[in-house]
């Protein structure tokens, strides 16, 4: 006896071998049928015998292509048709509207082999690729994905890369990058003006220039890097000042995980994190002594460290001696990464010496993703190349929604049904050349996706470039989303969370519905709407933005509130540094209220104490004081923690922190370390939001809590704060898909549009399930 059976399969099913993959599975089974590209995904028609045709189904999902993420499958049954062979039909022509994009992946071992293999006719070929590894979302200008529709269009395929691709037990049957020496991009080498120099070998160049000390911009998967030699100390010295970027560790590529482990501490959570096939920057513990320059990450015991992921990449680790390269986006700090050649000579010109290009155009700007593991959990610190255009999948469906972000570490994201597609990092919103990116951003994630939003979801921020920009919008509805509710709902949504939720939302800026800066918030949240349950108490932001670049001032602002006018006949360090006219000048702001808005910002309180324990008084990237406060604490001091107050106004608690500074400030009387110091205030802070939690369960019954905004990237503070709240009973989530600083509101902000809209239409809420007969074999969210 013989069945037939039709199999829809979604996910990331086309481009990434799946349907060649299919066609081993089923030849090999000797099972008839057909397999077919589609709108959703691909089809499937199997026939054979019942077992043989499950275990078919079985191994379909298991053992899928390295890019390929299966979704869904559904199986019916249909009438047999008797044949005997198995064949891949053509794509229909309407096919790839709702199908995924895979993102950019390293290149895989198969390939590895042959670029090192002196008889192969790819050997040390810079572009080499296959359907499990190389550009896709950096190259695709439409959909459907086909290499009409990528930069690869104006390179025509020599005979034997055309067999390869048309060949269906070939690993590059329709690898739209496909190319050859003969036929695909070539690498040049040229001069700080553009200026191509003639030479036999760009790679070997690129090397002798790396080994002398210059400055390489090199042109890669989804923008230019500046390479130097990590151990130079000169090298990275003038890069940082060229770049403009003084203190901010630099990413470092190494060859493999055995110069890993020489540089940084790694264990087997971090080497699986490194090797897998996005390739991100993974934060690790600095080996101590290190051989990289102190200057590559100064005043930081981490080290952002990936494996190459290109082709390119091993080619400069093969050719040289280098043991260990900075790879820094290719920008003047706060710009967008540069894509093209000629972006490149006029935007970095300054600051590269040379320029290692070729003639694969990038369509899209995606920096490198970074990663930490910490407290037995993987966080997004940046989520971009590797992991865009992969969704986020959602609990439910929604309709089509935009959502635009915030200010700093924007990205946007599009609703579509059951998934949510954050946009690759697009960075902060403060020049002219990081808003045109946000709009090609916003362009391109429309167009291969598809997705005309109804709705467009955006900060409560009235200055926030990405607000106006949704507020000038016409004929379409648009919703405004308070920034810290963003945070909740988005740490809600990647869980899969309904109902009302425990909300810890602590970050450095927010526009609060008060009108103030909001940023050390407790929320009872849903999708719908928030209440503010609990806040630190509102201080002074002496000069407004002048105080986050300069944290003395936030020092000087929570002793003023703690100390009042005594404040200045305190011995401590800080006002032994700071010139007594510039306090005084601060304080006056504050007692006339000139340019000194009230903020309840956690991440101004790091700053606060890290000033007043001399560790950093002027700051010059952003949380640079709250990391460094983290790095120096001293567990011994652990189980000491400072007392905070808790006021009741109404059913609103604050959290008062002049009990804090006054012990701070004892202790520094006494000549306690800032080790101990910061050890003290991190255990107090979180034994200070764990009884909140306990107060407001006592209030409401709720028993879930949701941790997000940047200041859980502390890690210290994210993982004890969770680990409290789990030994007390509560069910504590948080994130790991997007990023829990602003680089994740942009989901949250979609959810709760789609939501609030959904309350007042309620025409897309239907049970998709009961439409549907098929029998249902396998479904996963990833």
């Amino acid at each position: 006896m013989r069945v037939r059976r039709r199999i829809h399969v979604a996910g990331i099913v086309q481009g990434v071998g799946f349907r060649p993959y299919v066609y081993r599975l089923a030849t090999e089974r000797h099972l008839a049928g057909q397999i077919a590209n589609t709108s959703s995904g691909v089809v499937i028609e199997v026939e054979g015998a019942p077992e043989v045709v499950d275990d078919f189904l079985s191994s379909l999902p298991l053992q899928a292509p390295p890019l390929a993420l299966v979704t869904d499958i559904r199986v019916v049954e249909i009438h047999r048709t008797g044949e005997s062979e198995f064949c891949i039909l053509p794509s229909d022509p309407s096919a790839s509207v709702r199908t995924l994009i895979s993102p950019d992946i390293a290149t895989c071992d198969d390939c590895l082999r042959e670029l090192f293999d002196p008889g192969d006719r790819r050997f040390h070929y810079p572009f080499i690729n296959c359907t499990n590894c190389g550009p896709r979302f950096s190259i695709v200008s439409g959909i459907p994905y086909d290499r009409p529709q990528t930069s690869m269009s104006g390179f025509p395929m020599c005979p034997c890369c055309l067999a390869e691709y048309e060949n269906p037990r070939d690993r590059r049957f329709h690898a739209q990058p496909n190319a050859c020496w003969h036929c695909g991009p070539q690498l040049e080498f040229c001069d700080s003006r553009g200026q191509r120099l003639s030479v036999e070998n760009p790679i070997a160049e690129t090397v002798a220039r790396l080994r002398a000390g210059d400055i390489v911009a090199v042109k890669g998967l989804g923008g230019f890097h500046f390479a130097v030699d990590a151990t130079n100390a000169g090298a990275v010295d003038r890069l940082r000042e060229r770049k403009r970027r003084i203190e901010k560790p630099f990413a470092v590529m190494v060859p493999d995980l055995e110069t890993v482990s020489r540089v940084g501490i790694v264990g087997a959570e971090e080497r699986e994190l490194l090797c897998r096939p996005q390739r991100p920057i993974v934060l690790l513990t600095k080996m101590d002594p290190c051989p990289l320059a102190d200057n590559v990450a100064p005043f930081n015991q981490y080290l952002g460290i990936f494996l190459p992921y290109t082709p390119i990449h091993h080619l400069l680790f093969k050719e040289s001696e280098l043991q260990a390269l900075v790879m820094t986006s290719g920008n003047l700090s706060e710009e967008p990464i540069a894509i093209g050649n000629s972006e490149a000579v006029a935007r970095l010109g300054d600051i590269a010496d040379w320029f290692l290009f070729h003639n694969r155009e990038i369509l899209l700007r995606c920096d490198d993703s970074v990663l930490h593991r910490t407290g037995g959990r993987t966080r997004q610190i940046r989520r971009s190349r590797g992991f865009v255009p992969v969704p986020v999948f959602l609990k439910r469906e929604f309709p089509p929604t935009l959502a635009v972000g915030g200010e700093l570490k924007n990205t946007v994201c599009l609703l579509r049904g059951r998934e949510a597609f954050l946009s690759q990092h697009i960075g902060d919103l403060e020049n002219i050349e990081a808003y045109k990116f946000f709009q090609e951003a916003v362009d391109h994630l429309q167009r291969i996706l598809e997705i005309q939003p109804g709705i467009v979801a955006y900060d409560l921020h009235p200055d926030y470039f990405a607000t106006r920009w949704a507020r000038k919008l016409s004929g379409i509805r648009t919703v405004g989303v308070q920034h810290h509710h963003a945070h909740v709902a988005s740490c809600m949504a990647e869980n899969h969370l309904e109902g009302r939720v425990i909300g810890f939302a602590l970050d450095g800026t927010g526009y609060g519905t008060d009108g103030r800066i909001w940023g050390g918030e407790v929320l009872l949240a849903d999708y719908l709407d928030f209440e503010r349950a609990a806040h630190l108490a509102y201080v002074s932001l002496p000069g407004g933005a002048a105080a986050i670049r300069e944290p003395w001032r936030m020092a000087v602002s929570h002793l003023r509130a703690s100390f009042g006018p005594d404040l200045l006949k305190l011995p401590i360090p800080l006002f032994r540094q700071i010139p007594q006219a510039r306090v005084l000048t601060a304080l006056q702001m504050m007692e006339r209220q000139v340019n000194s808005p009230l903020t309840s910002s956690c991440g101004r309180l790091f700053d606060a104490v890290a000033a007043l324990i001399n560790l950093r008084r002027e700051v010059n990237y952003e949380a640079q004081a709250a990391i460094e406060l983290e790095m120096c604490r001293d567990e011994a001091a652990a189980g000491q923690p400072y007392p905070f107050g808790l006021n009741e106004a109404g059913d609103l608690l604050q959290i008062d922190c002049r009990p804090l500074f006054r012990a701070i400030v004892e202790d520094l009387l006494r000549g306690a370390t800032a080790g101990e110091i910061s050890q003290r205030f991190h255990d107090g802070l979180v034994a200070t939001l764990a009884a909140i939690a306990r107060i407001l369960r006592e209030r409401t019954s709720l028993n879930t809590v949701c941790l997000s905004g940047g200041t859980f990237q502390n890690a210290c503070l994210a993982n004890g704060l969770e680990h409290q709240l789990q030994s007390e009973g509560f069910k504590v989530y948080t994130h790991s898909q997007v990023p829990a600083g602003d680089g994740g509101i942009s989901l949250g902000q979609a959810v709760v549009a789609a939501h609030r809209a959904g309350s007042e239409d309620l025409s897309f809420h239907r049970d998709i399930q009961a439409m549907r007969p098929e029998i249902q074999v396998f479904r996963r969210n990833d």
